[in-house]
């Protein structure tokens, strides 16, 4: 993928070597390799590929593959749509999902830092977008005062 980001011990950097390679279309010829498929798509063979959800899928569905998924992406198909927070802030949280959680579709710098609240530990930024402008956008605030996935203590429990 184009313009990913990964955090690896807290720390954001451009990766240029990614392997996995995102099928949108469900319908498409599969190409050779890593794939992030749809999850319609991934549930007729789920044993060597990776998932991603739209908006309006269940996360709920995939625990039963949790041991075997190599990652999760989830989907914003639009910078307004901001279900993929409450689905990452699920698969962490409620579902215990440690693996790589990666963000979709219109990703933008903008969103970075909530996103990581929430769980995300890749990012894969739009591609008419900088990817080393994406990485201030990690940086995000230096005091968060509410409940993340990172820190699920508020700020008033902090001392």
């Amino acid at each position: 993928m184009n313009n990913l980001l990964r955090l690896e011990e807290g720390v954001a950097r451009i990766d240029a070597d990614d392997p996995w390679a995102l099928v949108r279309e469900p319908d498409t010829g599969l190409p050779a390799g890593a794939l992030i498929l749809p999850l319609a798509r991934w549930l007729e063979n789920p044993q060597q590929n990776a998932v991603w959800l739209g908006p309006d899928d269940e996360v709920e569905s995939l625990k039963p593959w949790f041991a075997q998924l190599p990652l999760i992406a989830l989907d914003f198909p639009s910078f307004r749509d901001g279900r993929a927070y409450s689905q990452a802030y699920l698969l962490r949280t409620r579902l215990g999902w440690t693996g790589e959680l990666r963000a979709i579709g219109d990703v933008l710098r903008d969103q970075l830092s909530h996103m990581r609240q929430c769980g995300f530990d890749s990012f894969a930024v739009r591609e008419d977008k900088s990817a080393e402008d994406a990485l201030k956008g990690l940086a995000g605030m230096s005091v968060l005062y509410g409940r993340s996935v990172i820190e699920p203590r508020p700020l008033f429990r902090r001392r």
